[in-house]
């Protein structure tokens, strides 16, 4: 007897599937993207001619960017982004430009281009890495100056190109760009040149207005690929284990490492630790050891056996029982969670045995606790199974279950601890509870992700770098899309919500402008006048220019960002960043 517990095969990795042994993109390590341009007078003001070809094959009519060096596009450096940001006054006067397919001329500049940009991509199997083409043009139909058999022809071997690029796991995707008089008519040629037909070509019609807005942030955007974190072992009980992969699928963005150097050469310095004796002031080679005091006798411990002590842990995921999800609150939720999900790549039939715990989460309504975490920081784990959500446009969300990290007893404070008198404790009254209902809902965000907002503090981190890098006078001017939206803020309805808030709250003798209460300076204020009078006694700029803000304490680099209005939250290489974008070092 045998019962398929994934009938759906919701669960099924695609390497499960013999036909899919090509087509691997998810398990890709690297993407190789060529935007290919279309560059002929269509999508310029002016005409001029052609006066320079460069690609490897020789092929008349495409000029390639970077080819010899096209390693540095892996990780670009100031030099190459200044180059590519001159590339335009260079199109005039060395590159120049044709119409791409003119009659009288068997010369195919597309059929050219594809070529060069699958050879381009020639690097990495379909298996490694994820290959792309990017085709911008307003010229819809590429062949339209032609006839006959000749027109027939040349279509023909172009898109015999294109199935041939992908065949080789090459996707080719294409963004039209409209003129002002004339719309891009997508079904007149590149709708065969992509598979486009019945609903994909509708679908891909409405999405063209939305393409090249979104590639445009995309580019100023740090994206991550949805890659394994690492592989966990789920013990379920003793002697019954299965295999899962961890997913991290929200992570803050922080500015990079601080880079100390020389000053003199302006090299990186590399940091160094040595030990020395202090009976004889010599280096000591032997790795260090630690001492216990014990009955008047120092026991040793090497560094390994210290850590064979302190590990409380091995590392994988211990099944300790279940909880309806009533007891699982939002406060627990210390840290963003991990996305997990079976794998049978070690441990045949972990799927099997998931899928069926997972169900029975679902319909039982539970949560597992698990104990999880490495030597140094051990914890309790919540994992919480998820559906998979479907629309008719494809998955939304997968199944599998999210591994929340609980709090300690210590890091959960009650509120009514902080109140010896029960009767003291503040109670809003139904009024008050009401009107603050009515503002949230007024001036609540629909369809709200983190991921609409960019960190503005990163943004202008990430200026500064530019305009140095490329000797620009001017910073890129950034938008702060954390700001208060005023114009929202002031239609009349969220006016009138706030309005009967602050009454309800305050009532109606409350003075906005009052900030003292008993003759009381405001705790904010205290601390912010604190900080501007030992602002004074440093020189900041002395400090940044000569690498000395290291040697500051968090406390004394406080003073300069509260003295600023500026966060004062992170470590302390976070502080110093953060000191350097303001100062614009």
């Amino acid at each position: 007897m045998s019962m398929d517990l994934d009938p759906d095969e919701v669960f099924r990795d695609d390497e499960d599937d013999p036909e899919s042994e090509f087509f691997k993109e998810r398990d890709a390590t690297k993407e190789l993207l060529v935007y290919l341009v279309d560059a002929s007078p269509k999508m310029f003001s002016t005409t001029c001619p052609t006066r320079e070809k460069k690609n490897l094959q020789d092929l008349s009519g495409v000029y390639v960017f970077n080819v010899p060096e096209r390693e540095d596009l892996d990780r670009p450096t100031a030099r190459v982004i200044k180059e590519f940001d001159r590339i335009e006054e260079r199109f005039d006067k060395e590159i120049g430009s044709k119409y791409g397919i003119v009659p009288g001329s068997r010369e195919n500049s597309l059929y050219n281009a594809l070529w060069v940009a699958q050879a381009l991509l020639r690097k990495g199997s379909a298996k490694t890495a994820d290959k792309r083409i990017l085709l911008l043009t307003n010229e819809d139909d590429p062949f339209g100056n032609l006839k006959g058999v000749i027109k027939v022809d040349m279509m023909r071997t172009t898109l015999q190109r294109a199935k041939d690029a992908q065949d080789l796991g090459i996707a080719i995707e294409l963004l039209p760009l409209s003129r002002p008089d004339d719309e891009f008519n997508v079904s007149l040629f590149y709708a065969d040149l992509l598979g486009l037909e019945g609903d994909d070509l509708a679908q891909f019609k409405a999405l063209v207005g939305e393409r090249f807005e979104d590639l445009k942030d995309h580019l100023r955007k740090r994206m991550f690929k949805k890659r394994r974190v690492r592989r966990l072992r789920f013990v379920i009980f003793n002697g019954l284990s299965i295999e899962l992969n961890t997913y991290a699928l929200i992570r803050p963005t922080n500015p990079g490492t601080i880079t100390w150097l020389d000053s003199m050469t302006n090299l990186p310095l590399k940091t160094e630790r040595s030990f020395i004796c202090a009976d004889t002031a010599a280096i000591i080679q032997e790795p260090p050891k630690r001492f216990q005091s014990y009955k008047n006798e120092n026991v040793m411990f090497s560094v390994n056996e210290l850590s064979e002590v302190k590990r409380v842990s091995t590392g994988h995921l211990r099944l300790l029982g279940f909880k309806p999800l009533s007891c699982l609150k939002n406060y627990h939720n210390l840290k963003p969670a991990t996305f997990v999900f079976p794998s049978d790549e070690e441990v045949i039939g972990s799927t099997c045995l998931f899928v069926s715990l997972h169900r029975s989460m679902l319909r039982l309504k539970r949560f597992a606790v698990a104990f999880y975490g490495n030597s140094s920081h051990p914890q309790l784990v919540a994992l919480v199974a998820q559906d998979e959500i479907m629309t008719p446009s494809g998955q939304v969300e997968p199944p599998g279950m999210h591994l929340i990290y609980l709090p300690y007893s210590d890091d959960i404070r009650h509120v009514e601890e902080l109140h010896t008198d029960p009767n003291s404790v503040p109670h809003a009254t139904d009024d008050q509870i009401k009107k603050a209902s009515a503002l949230v809902r007024r001036i609540d965000l629909k369809d709200f992700s983190v991921c609409q907002f960019a960190n503005p503090a990163l943004q202008r981190h990430y200026a500064v770098l530019q305009a140095l890098a490329l000797d620009e006078d001017e910073m890129p001017e950034i938008k702060d899309e954390t700001l208060p939206d005023e114009e929202g803020m002031a239609r009349p309805g969220i006016v009138k919500a706030l309005e009967e808030f602050k009454l309800s709250v305050y009532g109606e003798n409350y003075e906005e402008e009052d900030s003292n209460i008993d003759g009381k300076a405001e705790p904010s204020k205290k601390r912010k006048a604190n900080a501007m009078k030992e602002y004074a006694n440093y020189e900041w700029a002395d400090l940044a220019d000569n690498g000395k803000l290291k040697d500051l304490t968090v406390v004394e680099l406080k003073y300069y960002l509260g003295a600023h209005n500026l966060p004062v939250t992170g470590k302390k290489e976070a502080l110093i960043s953060r000191i350097l974008t303001h100062m614009g070092k």
